[in-house]
């Protein structure tokens, strides 16, 4: 059976303070036992989030890591340093890094590599923008997207989860419908059979693109969709709550 997963991605949000106040919040919300809860808040909270969360279930993810293990790449951060302040999961390839950053799949592949190496599970974002759904381009632009992966050894790829976000959806308040989320999810695990067999029924596929209480139970009903990756709406606890409890 695949996990259930909800990671709330924090973006470049809240001081020390208010995330401080918002993971004392989360850790009071009745939160589904069933749900793996991941918090991914920015470099400068994880030393702290990670103590507030040590005993709690709640589970701590980074936003990115560097593509080399340590040295001379000042104001980077490497998989080695977030693993030792408690990160188990980390984003690789969310869209905002493709399109700011110029992240290039080499890039992304030795970063997957460095959170494996380091025991830390890589949540590997995909999706297209509007321009390739609108020229019906978005299965070719998420199957090229997802070819990295094919490089790893199957015993790596347990370690992957996949995070679907249609990047014309992402912080606009536009959502794929349901039918849209699941048809791509299940696009994706047909090419993850295709590379990996079996393994691609155990692998959670997670929908990110204004995932919020109103629209998560219908999205998470969907046979193929696993969780959700959460923006804006897992800077407010109750919110968070609400789709953590949406299964």
């Amino acid at each position: 059976m695949r996990k259930k997963i909800v990671a709330g991605n924090w973006k470049m949000n809240l001081d020390l303070e208010e995330g401080k106040e918002l993971v004392r919040s989360l850790i009071q919300e009745d939160l589904s036992a069933e749900v793996e809860c991941i918090l991914i808040p920015s470099f400068v909270h994880l030393s702290e989030v990670s103590k507030l969360t040590e005993q709690t279930t709640l589970k701590l993810g980074s936003q990115n890591n560097h593509a080399v293990n340590g040295g001379a790449y000042t104001g980077e951060v490497s998989a080695k340093m977030l693993q030792s302040v408690g990160v188990s999961y980390g984003l690789v390839g969310h869209s905002e890094r493709r399109i700011y950053q110029k992240e290039d799949a080499e890039t992304l592949s030795a970063k997957v590599q460095q959170l494996l190496k380091n025991g830390i599970n890589p949540i590997f974002c995909c999706g297209e923008s509007l321009s390739e759904r609108k020229n019906s381009q978005h299965f070719e632009t998420v199957e090229k997207q997802l070819q990295l992966l094919w490089e790893l050894e199957p015993k790596e790829f347990e370690q992957v989860i996949i995070a679907y976000e249609p990047v014309w959806a992402i912080g606009t308040g536009e959502t794929a419908t349901a039918e849209q989320a699941q048809e791509m999810h299940a696009f994706i695990r047909a090419q993850l059979q295709k590379n990996f067999g079996t393994l691609a029924a155990q692998c959670s596929i997670l929908y990110g693109g204004s995932c919020k209480p109103g629209n998560a139970a219908e999205l998470f009903a969907q046979e193929d969709v696993d969780g959700g990756l959460i923006g804006g709406a897992s800077l407010k606890a109750k919110d968070f709550a609400a789709i953590v409890n949406a299964f």
